[in-house]
């Protein structure tokens, strides 16, 4: 399943917005991306400089969950603060608001920016559904697996227990309901590189 540009050859930047679930393979599919030269803005590292030492975004963390979220170097304590929000949807809530007005910021700025000189640019935002974040781009491009599968992926990945891993599933928006939103699907239930061959074709076609 394919969306691709209304025009051959384009010069301006055409935006495809990359996500998927937890261990579905979004990572891998990025780098795929990044092989072959395409920039992929990665939500991931911008959630954490947005919350780095000295940040807006980090005071308001300090203020909403206490200092007990910091080290005693005055950066994140990321396991502390996953400790006050994992378990309760009220805290994680919050957590995403303070959050989203600097991540949501940073990553419209860096696609202003990389779009004006590359014919494609990838965004990789692991809740883009969830951020609401397909307004931003012009297709978006889900890695999917099916959820068994993923439990067992992320089992074994992250040494979890069922529970835990249910649990961590759970707190994103189906898998499924994403490949029922998505404009295009690289379907991970094989080989890395069977997925690979997957995004290839599309860049190839993405080039025609």
């Amino acid at each position: 399943m394919s969306k691709l540009p209304k025009t051959k050859n384009q010069k301006v930047g055409y935006v495809l917005g990359l996500t998927g679930g937890i261990a579905t393979g979004k990572s891998t599919a990025a780098a795929v991306f990044l092989k072959h030269g395409i920039p992929v803005i990665d939500g991931d590292i911008i959630a954490r400089e947005v919350v780095e030492p000295n940040t807006q975004g980090l005071r308001s963390l300090v203020q909403e969950f206490g200092e007990a979220i910091l080290k005693k170097d005055g950066t994140l304590d990321r396991g502390a603060l996953a400790k006050i929000v994992f378990y309760s949807d009220r805290r994680r809530k919050k957590l995403d608001q303070l959050l989203d007005p600097f991540i949501r910021h940073a990553i419209k700025e860096q696609i202003r920016e990389k779009k004006a000189n590359y014919p494609l640019v990838v965004v990789d935002i692991p809740l883009l559904f969830e951020g609401h974040y397909e307004e931003e781009v012009d297709a978006v491009a889900v890695v999917y697996l099916p959820e068994d599968l993923q439990l067992q992926r992320l089992m074994k990945r992250n040494q979890l227990s069922y529970e835990e891993a249910t649990q961590r599933i759970q707190s994103q928006l189906s898998i499924e309901e994403k490949k029922e939103r998505a404009d295009i699907i690289f379907d991970n239930r094989g080989s890395k590189e069977e997925l690979t061959q997957q995004i290839e074709n599309w860049l190839a076609d993405f080039r025609l």
